[in-house]
């Protein structure tokens, strides 16, 4: 029998991860359990993820109607439950916003892959859903295309949306990887450039996936590239290197005044005397 109060302490622990990282402003984010093939917890609208207890915790069916809990569900629940509907494995989603890669949905970029082995092993490619409003059936629907294909996704301008066969914490896992990725990412871009792990070494991290039994990569399921956005992150190059023409002395400053002895003593004098002149004309 399942054990409903073990699984409510696990939403208030994992609650209190997000919050504590940063991934849940305020009364940010949603996290959810299955419970069965009927009903599933949920957190409540409008309460601290880094707060609750399990006495906040709501029950839904399937189809997002309250049964249980003394507070209002969240309204996005809906989006957990189109996971649940096409995925009957799948046992827990969390949704939150972590800052970095909720960075790279606001910016319009896509999540790169080739350049970290831990993400190509745990998450592989993370896709970006589309835009839509929030709590409403069609912000559920958005994530769809990729709920049989992935472990986690970002929304557009939103945030992520993580879910696991195994636990509420292992989807937390999903969300704290990415986040420390774009993380690393956008420090890299800084410094410089991104250098990208070889297809030939990437596919032994996926041959590792496999014995590690975490599935087949759907990279090598759908015959896709196994890298993308190879533009993000190339870092600055040289006149040389980009084939643009080098940048002609200014006007202002020929080669040849910067030449020792190209300019008399005299000259010089003349020239820091006419200058001190018009700076004290302005100070009067």
């Amino acid at each position: 029998m399942v054990n409903e109060f073990k699984l409510k302490q696990e939403i208030c622990e994992v609650g209190r991860k997000i919050y504590a990282k940063g991934f849940a402003a305020a009364n940010d984010g949603n996290i959810s359990v299955r419970v069965d093939d009927k009903t599933v917890l949920c957190t409540p609208t409008m309460v601290s993820k880094g707060y609750l207890k399990p006495d906040d915790i709501c029950t839904v069916d399937m189809t997002g109607r309250q049964i249980g809990g003394r507070r209002k569900r969240t309204s996005e629940v809906l989006l957990h439950l189109e996971i649940y509907k096409v995925r009957p494995d799948v046992k827990a989603v969390v949704h939150c916003h972590p800052p970095y890669a909720t960075a790279f949905s606001v910016a319009g970029e896509e999540i790169p892959t080739c350049v970290l082995p831990e993400v190509e092993v745990f998450l592989g490619t993370i896709p970006t859903a589309r835009y839509e409003t929030p709590g409403a059936s069609a912000f559920a629907e958005t994530i769809l295309p990729f709920v049989g294909k992935a472990k986690i996704a970002v929304l557009k301008n939103h945030g992520t949306v993580a879910w696991s066969e195994e636990s509420v914490d292992r989807a937390y896992w999903w969300t704290e990887i990415l986040d420390a990725y774009c993380r690393i990412l956008v420090l890299a871009k800084q410094i410089g450039r991104v250098e990208r792990i070889s297809e030939p070494k990437v596919e032994e991290l996926l041959d590792l996936k496999e014995r590690f039994g975490l599935g087949v990569d759907p990279r090598r399921m759908e015959h896709a590239d196994l890298c993308v956005n190879t533009d993000f992150g190339r870092g600055f190059r040289s006149p040389a290197e980009c084939g643009c023409p080098t940048p002609s002395a200014s006007p202002m400053t020929p080669p040849e005044i910067l030449k020792p002895g190209a300019v008399s003593d005299e000259e010089v004098e003349r020239m820091v005397r006419e200058i001190t002149d018009r700076i004290m004309a302005a100070v009067k």
